[in-house]
């Protein structure tokens, strides 16, 4: 076994210390991320609310589709049957079709007109 000599160190020559630099990096750039949120914040929320605003339109749009293709079928149902039992069955899907339907309706309405009275966390109206 051959036993190596440790290097020693000349007094001129400086040793980088990567751990400490890469720890520097990280925080600079920690620090200039929290001087950037505020100016990024405001952007975000707008764009958020925009983004549920669409996603809710679609939403309403399909189960508007959804409810008639539906009821259609629970009215054909109710007209065409001869069956007492379907008829109520069909009745009591009308009737929980048209209440989802409401629901989801009046959420939009809840969003569009009331929150703004609300808005800052203060009574505005």
């Amino acid at each position: 076994m051959k036993i190596q000599k440790q290097k020693e160190k000349s007094p001129g020559k400086r040793q980088v210390n990567y751990g400490q630099l890469l720890y520097v990096a990280f925080l600079m750039s920690t620090l200039l991320l929290c001087n950037v949120q505020p100016v990024l914040a405001a952007n975000m929320w707008d764009k958020a609310k925009e983004i549920m605003q669409d996603v809710y339109g679609q939403i309403v749009l399909i189960s508007t589709i959804a409810a008639v293709v539906t009821a259609s079928v629970s009215l054909l149902l109710m007209n065409f049957s001869k069956s007492g039992k379907t008829v109520d069955e069909s009745r009591a899907w009308l009737k929980r079709i048209i209440i989802t339907w409401a629901i989801l309706n009046g959420l939009g309405f809840i969003m569009a007109y009331i929150t703004p009275f609300f808005a800052g966390g203060q009574w505005n109206g």
